[in-house]
């Protein structure tokens, strides 16, 4: 285990509207905001055709190919996430969302493109003084949380 210590800054509520793309607005707004490093939320709806990154296609092969699921309806969805900058400065979300309808249940990553249904709230709790940094790991090709 790594660790490093923050604390919290600012808090923003954001409402995502009807085709927004999920990680490309939130990428945006800490630009713009310059949101380093944050801990998210969210709660809304996902449309049909987002794409999840439901995990690596052959577990843990050596090669990690992505495997994707496409919501062929529109779900109700709620998730987490961490933003922290790469090493060009950008900050970059890692978040999963559960996305339900009926008894079908997806939970993946929002990478691929999550585009908003109607509406999405995100609440983006700020980190600062906080040294974490996303960093490619060889291993794998993610670009994992470093902690220092």
């Amino acid at each position: 285990m790594k660790y490093s210590e923050a604390k919290l800054g600012r808090v923003f509520i954001l409402r995502l509207e009807d085709g927004d793309i999920l990680h490309d607005c939130v990428e945006r707004f800490a630009r713009e905001k310059q949101i380093k490093a944050a801990s998210l939320i969210g709660l809304g709806g996902a449309d049909k055709n987002s794409v999840l990154i439901v995990g690596p296609r052959q577990g843990r092969a050596r090669v990690i190919e992505p495997n994707e699921i496409i919501l062929n309806h529109v779900h109700e969805v709620t998730g987490v996430g961490t933003l922290f900058p790469n090493k060009e400065g950008n900050p970059v979300l890692h978040m999963h969302l559960a996305c339900g309808r009926k008894s079908e249940t997806y939970t993946g990553c929002v990478r691929r493109g999550i585009k908003v249904w109607h509406v999405m709230e995100i609440i983006i709790f700020e980190l600062i003084n906080c040294t974490a940094m996303r960093k490619k790991d060889t291993s794998t090709g993610f670009e994992l949380m470093n902690p220092s």
